[in-house]
């Protein structure tokens, strides 16, 4: 089986529901921002060594293949699936449980004190760049107001899972020396 089909030589993609669009339009890097942070996902969770939190990570993998189709779909009737409330609160539940294992989790960190976390940090600025351009695209498409709260409590979460994971907290020593 071949992976290329050339049809994508002109500089044009089809979406999930087989509207031809350029491969630089705003829908296409939305969701192929969202491709790149499911790879970076993969990458660090294989740098975590709690194994809860890798399933947790390959449990949010597969809801972000729900985001990209979303974001890759401009008739909705063509969806199978959808992001809904409820995967929201399941982020904010896992949130509150991770952020519960940080010890004063106050102040700025210098991302990274080991491997798994500096991969997360990695992980959630691209999540932020997902956030940033999905709601370019909300400026020009309708886009369901719900995928832009996963992706930004998301964000979040991906921060609660670095912080947990920090080896050592190394505050920001914001001094002029």
């Amino acid at each position: 089986m071949n992976i290329y089909t050339k049809t994508g030589d002109k500089g044009k993609t089809s979406l999930f529901d087989n509207k031809r669009v350029s491969k630089d339009s705003i829908r296409v890097e939305s969701y192929g921002t969202v491709d790149e942070l499911v790879a970076s996902l993969g990458l660090a969770k294989n740098y975590v060594d709690d194994e809860e939190m890798y399933d947790l990570i390959t449990e949010i993998q597969n809801k972000l293949f729900t985001v990209a189709a979303t974001l890759a779909t401009e008739d909705i009737t063509k969806l199978p699936y959808s992001i809904e409330e409820k995967d929201i609160r399941f982020l904010e539940e896992k949130i509150d449980e991770y952020m519960a294992k940080v010890s004063k989790p106050t102040g700025f960190i210098i991302p990274g004190s080991g491997k798994g976390s500096a991969y997360l940090h990695v992980s959630r600025t691209i999540c932020r760049r997902a956030e940033r351009r999905i709601i370019t695209l909300s400026n020009s498409a309708d886009i369901n107001p719900i995928v832009i709260k996963y992706v930004n409590r998301l964000a979040d979460l991906i921060y609660a899972l670095a912080r947990a994971s920090e080896e050592r907290e190394e505050k920001v020593n914001f001094s002029n020396k």
